[in-house]
């Protein structure tokens, strides 16, 4: 799913770019030297000091002027006048072209892109992080709850074609209803296979009940049964999208961690303290089955049962 709505971003660039000609390359060039040159901002008719509607013979007549203004032999020694000059009949070329004004009119009126280290992007808007995030988000839930309607209609078909069938099995081709209870074996597809009996069955079976009220079950390996309708499909849902389910699933470990933290801190609390009690002054005595040592003459010890009958050490002889 990565991979494709990677794949689907790049060709709607490469279709953006695409779309984009030379001559629409060259408007952006112009554009960007334009501002360089003479300030941000700078239009080519703002450059003309005409309006965006001027006609062609306005246009002409400012560009003769201009060209007049810029001309290099009227400003020698004037850093980059040259380049200007040189704009600037590239620039009245294009005003003075059907197509090429109608092209820049084109990108005056809705923005020009910028040119951003791989190609010429629109600088109107341009979309962080979050909004990157917001739309694939929203985009692979549309793609996942697209999937799970057409999921649903399979199932819904498959659920009606084995209730059919299961009921042809029962009451005949006319369908005329039975009373009781009868147990049929219904096709639920697959690779066919042989019976023990040498029948050719069409792929795998399973046990089904029909009820002379129009209820059908399915039979498990116990012997329990199932009901079988059109609602044992599960429908599509935006709240089992992803997003959802995965708010769903954070909010539940946190709460259920709560208490699990609460207590583990109290039995590491009792614990500090029955610690703590346990070495107390006068915590230390002894109780009946604990033995004491005790320390003789010539360092020798004895051991004594606290609480009971003292002994008497015997001297080694």
């Amino acid at each position: 799913m990565r991979l494709f709505l990677i794949l689907a971003l790049l060709a709607l660039l490469v279709a953006t770019v695409s779309a984009w000609d030379k001559e629409d390359h060259e408007i952006f060039d112009l554009v960007s030297e334009l501002e360089a040159s003479e300030g941000k901002g700078t239009s080519f008719y703002s450059w003309l000091e005409v309006p965006s509607t001027a006609s062609t013979a306005q246009i002409s007549k400012a560009y003769r002027r201009k060209s007049m203004l810029l001309h290099p032999d009227k400003n020698p020694g004037v850093k980059g006048i040259h380049e200007r000059f040189a704009r600037l009949g590239v620039i009245g070329a294009i005003l003075r072209d059907a197509r090429g004004r109608e092209r820049y009119d084109h990108f005056y009126k809705n923005g020009v892109p910028r040119w951003r280290g791989t190609g010429y992007y629109y600088s109107r808007w341009r979309p962080g992080m979050a909004e990157v995030l917001v739309f694939l988000t929203l985009l692979t839930s549309v793609l996942q709850y697209t999937v799970q309607r057409m999921t649903y209609q399979n199932d819904l078909r498959r659920i009606e074609t084995i209730i059919g069938n299961a009921k042809l099995a029962a009451w005949g081709p006319k369908m005329i209803p039975v009373d009781g209870k009868r147990k049929v074996k219904v096709s639920i597809g697959g690779t066919p296979r042989i019976d023990d009996e040498g029948n050719q069955i069409g792929g795998r079976m399973i046990d089904m009940v029909v009820e002379g009220n129009g209820f059908v079950s399915i039979v498990d390996d116990t012997g329990d049964l199932h009901p079988l309708d059109t609602d044992s499909a599960i429908p599509a849902a935006i709240s089992r999208t992803w997003p959802p389910v995965l708010a769903r699933y954070l909010i539940s470990k946190i709460i259920h961690r709560a208490p699990k933290d609460s207590d583990e801190l109290l039995e590491v609390d009792n614990a500090d303290k029955s610690e703590s009690g346990s070495e107390s002054p006068g915590s230390r005595a002894a109780t009946p089955n604990e033995t004491v040592p005790t320390v003789l003459k010539g360092g020798r010890a004895a051991t004594v049962k606290a609480g009971g009958k003292r002994r008497k050490a015997v001297r080694s002889r």
